[in-house]
């Protein structure tokens, strides 16, 4: 295992090119430019926001934050989802791996605000 400190900054921005890489292997037709213009936005989201919750004014302003960012990993697994059932694309295995990432980190994001919330009411 990796030694390296756990930086959920740093996998978020991996995230976001992961996602932008994606791109190349989804079909450029209709459905398939709509969905990569809110995929590329959606994808890049939950980076920009985190670190602005880095820097949030208040705890009430960090849990605000995190769940943009959360709900901008839901939007994204399901843009994918769609993408994946409607067979828009050329790689089972980027789809399935960036399915996968997705998930990890809506469940990191789930758990942190949770935490927040508990220790907001201490």
């Amino acid at each position: 295992m990796d030694n390296k400190k756990f930086d959920l900054q740093d996998r978020l921005i991996d995230y976001s090119v992961k996602v932008i890489k994606l791109l190349s292997f989804i079909k450029n037709d209709v459905a398939g430019s709509h969905l990569t213009g809110q995929l590329v936005r959606s994808g890049t989201s939950p980076a920009l926001n985190y670190g602005e919750a880095q820097s949030s004014e208040s705890r009430k302003d960090f849990i605000h934050k995190m769940k943009i960012c959360l709900k901008e990993l839901r939007e994204t697994y399901i843009n994918i989802e769609i993408i994946k059932r409607a067979t828009l694309h050329s790689s089972d295995e980027k789809i399935n791996e960036i399915l996968e990432e997705t998930n990890q980190l809506i469940s990191i994001f789930v758990k942190s605000i949770d935490t927040a919330n508990k220790n907001s009411n201490k």
